[in-house]
This record gives structure tokens, C-alpha cells and sequence, in this order.
């Protein structure tokens, strides 16, 4: 059962997503989840709904302070519920799916819990739920073995190869004597290879490497470094195989980008915009594949301008850049209003050109998205700070601060534009608290150490 997005789904199941959104905001936890729950009755492909369900129970399990002894305690009191999802999986997988999520809203981080789900979502022919619970828990147990096999194996049903190959390598680092991992790690290597090729319905490696001419494609394709005579050959291969098969996009998405290696943007951006125009310009992978081609071409004409001595061809062209940017971001958001990641990024490009206002808009919306909450608020506090609201720039620096328990890249960052902040208010022993935070941990950052010393010697 493939995922449905948001603006496709049911008007009813997505009101109760914004819904939950917003609680989720508000911080009140169980109402959202009561909504991402109502929505997924509605309608169970909305994995975007499912993806903040989980975040909001993990988010309430970490808040209560969660660990070893509430997964035992939770395996206990669940035993019975646990017990009449295993027999509902045969004959009745999606109640087993409801049941086991009732069951991993309680303590979404047990693994009998998290397990016993993906057996249902299995079951109930949903893959990708089971593949983005495991996804979830894998972020908290990195190195569960289980965990990344059951992963690797669902990877590989479902085509995606990659993500298989990446997992298999994660597993041989973990177990590099393991033969079944060894050979795991090689098939799936080897599968991600042939799908980057182009080459579909394989039977096997060996079925591909019989034939001598797509052995030399394949090598040619594994090479880190590519020669000149490389990309032509892969080039015209794959318009052999775009040629015979005209409605496979995935031979127009690599025979794009193995244009543009070539430097030939142009012939690059039509075949990728024929590709963009046979998926009807829903397929959000070629969206952004374009996006990030056209780039790439700006810059190839910058530089071609810049080596000519142009500056002011160039200049002008870096203006043009400038402004796709901006309108691309703006575009991307117009068509995804719901998809608070391209707010987001909209948000960054308008607080880089200065427009504070239209960014602050942006980013109040994008801090609904739990993975762009953060750096949306230290963004608001940027903005005001700009606009000299010193006192809103503290509000969401404290906010974004307390949200976070780890001295990361992040919490420096927040932290010393807390301190910055201070200092501009007149508040100077507090501003010197919050550079000592910094200080405390790392000596190096930026210039917390002139300002300590500076704080110690007035």
C-alpha cells in the first residue's frame, strides 16, 4: 500500500493533522496524538501523520524521563493486548496494525512493541509503516542488529536499494566475520549499482555480469573518479535504454545527470523536464532534481563568464541565480502548503535577503515540524534581533534553549546569540552566564573566549 501526502488525502483527515500540528506546538501531546491517530483511521497511507504520532510519544516518553525499568514495566502490563495482536496477524492484520499501535503509543521506544508493529504493517501489506517504525527506533538503538536486519530485508522488498546498501554496510561494521551479512552487503551492493545503471527485472548479479557489455557499464559506473571517455560511454548507453523505454523516467533521471557531468546542462534540463512532465510534475524527487540542476547550470555559466574576464556578465548572471532561488523556493511552497520543510527553507532565503518580515511568517509556521523546530526559533530570534525586538529574540532563544539537553553545534549557537542579545540589552552578567556555558565546553568557539576574558577583566 503506497504512502499518500497530505494534499491528497481525505479534507477530513487532514483538518485532524492540523490539528495535531498545532497541539504538537502547543506542546500538549496527547491531543495531537489523539488526532494523528483519528486521521490515520481515516486514512492509514498518511505516513506523514504516522511519522509525528511516533515523534509526539517519543517526545512524552523522554519528557517522563522514560527508560529500562518503563519498557519492563510497560512489557508486563501489555502482555495481554500484546498476546491478541499475535493472533490477529493472520487473519485480521490491519486491527493487529491498530491494536499495535495503541500498544507503541504507550513506550515507543520497546522493541517487543516496535517489532510486534512491523509485523503487522508486514502483514497488513503497509511495508513503509513497518519501515518507518524500524527507521525510528534504529535513530535510538544504532546499533541493534536485529533492528538493521529487519531493515535491510524490507529495504530490498520494496526496491530500495540504496538505503539496503547502506544498512548492510552499517551491519558489516558491527559484524564483519558475519558471511550472511558479507554476502548481504555484496547482492545489495551490487543491486544498488544496477539500479543507478538503469537495469531492471535482474535476475540476479551474476544473471548481469554474464553479459560483457553491461560489465564494462557497471564498472565504468562504480568508478569514484570518471574519465571524460566514461561519461560518454554511459551517455550514450542510457540513451539507448531512454530511447527503448521512453516511459521510464529513472533512465531520463540518470541520463540528466550524466549530461550534466558531461557539462551538457542544456540537452540535461529537457531530459529531465520530459521526465518531470511524464509524472504529470508530481514526483517530488525530480522537483527537486531539477531545482538543483539549474543551479548547477547558473553556476557553470558564472564561471565560464568569470574565466572570460565578464564580470559583469557574470554579476549579472549571479542576479538571475539569486532571483530563481528565491522564486523557486516561493513556487515550491505555493504548490506543498503543507509541507513546513520547504517553509522553512523559503524562510532561510528571505532572512538572507533581509526581508524579516516575510521570513518571520515562514518560520512561526515551519517550527510546527518537531525536525525544524529548533533552528526555526533560533531563525526568529534572528529575525527580531535584526528588527531590534530584542526582548521577542530572548523569548525564542530561551524557547529554543530549553528544548534542547545536549551541548551540540546548535545549543552553542543558541547560546550565543543569547549572550549577544544580553549584551545589547545591557544586561551583562547574564550575557556572561550564557558565554560561559559555551566557554565551559569549548574554548574555541567563535569568539567566547575574548569574550570571558573581556567579562573577567571589567
Amino acid at each position: 500500500m503506497a504512502e499518500i501526502l497530505l494534499d491528497a488525502a481525505p479534507r477530513k483527515a487532514r483538518e485532524l493533522y492540523e490539528k495535531a500540528m498545532a497541539a504538537m506546538e502547543r506542546g500538549n501531546l496527547d491531543y495531537a496524538m489523539d488526532m494523528f491517530t483519528s486521521a490515520l483511521e481515516i486514512e492509514p497511507r498518511l505516513l506523514r501523520a504516522r511519522k509525528f504520532l511516533r515523534a509526539a510519544a517519543v517526545k512524552k516518553f523522554k519528557d517522563a524521563k522514560g527508560g529500562a525499568v518503563t519498557h519492563a514495566i510497560s512489557s508486563l502490563t501489555g502482555l495481554p493486548q500484546l498476546l491478541a495482536v499475535k493472533t490477529q496477524l493472520a487473519k485480521k492484520p490491519a486491527e493487529a496494525l491498530k491494536s499495535a499501535e495503541k500498544l507503541i503509543r504507550k513506550d515507543p521506544l520497546n522493541l517487543t512493541f516496535v517489532n510486534l508493529l512491523a509485523q503487522a504493517a508486514v502483514a497488513a501489506e503497509m511495508p513503509e509503516v513497518a519501515i518507518q517504525t524500524l527507521e525510528i527506533a534504529r535513530d535510538h538503538y544504532p546499533k541493534n542488529v536485529d533492528i538493521l536486519k529487519d531493515l535491510g530485508r524490507l529495504y530490498i522488498e520494496t526496491n530500495q536499494t540504496h538505503e539496503a546498501r547502506t544498512t548492510y554496510e552499517t551491519l558489516n561494521e558491527l559484524r564483519p566475520n558475519d558471511p550472511m551479512i558479507i554476502k548481504a552487503l555484496k547482492d545489495t551492493a551490487a543491486l544498488d549499482t544496477m539500479k543507478k545503471g538503469g537495469w531492471t527485472e535482474a535476475g540476479s548479479y551474476r544473471d548481469v555480469m554474464k553479459d560483457a557489455k553491461e560489465a564494462v557499464i557497471l564498472e565504468q559506473e562504480s568508478k569514484a573518479v570518471k574519465s571524460e571517455k566514461d561519461i560518454s560511454s554511459l551517455i550514450v548507453e542510457m540513451q539507448g535504454k531512454a530511447e527503448r523505454e521512453p516511459e521510464n523516467v529513472n533512465y531520463k533521471r540518470h541520463l540528466a545527470d550524466l549530461l550534466a557531468r558531461a557539462d551538457r546542462y542544456e540537452e540535461a534540463l529537457a531530459v529531465l523536464t520530459e521526465a518531470h512532465e511524464a509524472t504529470g510534475k508530481t514526483d517530488p524527487q525530480i522537483d527537486r532534481a531539477l531545482s538543483a540542476l539549474r543551479l548547477r547550470h547558473f553556476d557553470f555559466q558564472i564561471e565560464g563568464l568569470q574565466k572570460a574576464g565578464d564580470a559583469a556578465g557574470a554579476g549579472q548572471k549571479t542576479k538571475e541565480k539569486d532571483t530563481f532561488v528565491l522564486e523557486d523556493a516561493a513556487d515550491r511552497v505555493k504548490r506543498y502548503p503543507n509541507d513546513l520543510q520547504y517553509r522553512y527553507d523559503l524562510g532561510v532565503i528571505l532572512f538572507e535577503r533581509e526581508r524579516l518580515n516575510e521570513a518571520i511568517q515562514e518560520f512561526q509556521l515551519a517550527q510546527r515540524n518537531p525536525q525544524r523546530r529548533i533552528r526555526s526559533l533560533y531563525y526568529l530570534a534572528m529575525c527580531f534581533k535584526q528588527k531590534n525586538q530584542l526582548d521577542i529574540a530572548m523569548e525564542q532563544l530561551q524557547k529554543a534553549a530549553s528544548e534542547l539537553s545536549i551541548m551540540d553545534d546548535t545549543k552553542k549557537d543558541i547560546l550565543y546569540e543569547m549572550g549577544s542579545v544580553a549584551e545589547q540589552m545591557g544586561r551583562r552578567e547574564e550575557a556572561a552566564k550564557h558565554y560561559k556555558e559555551i566557554y565551559s565546553v569549548d574554548i574555541g568557539y567563535r569568539d567566547v573566549a575574548a569574550k570571558i576574558e573581556k567579562a573577567y577583566s571589567s
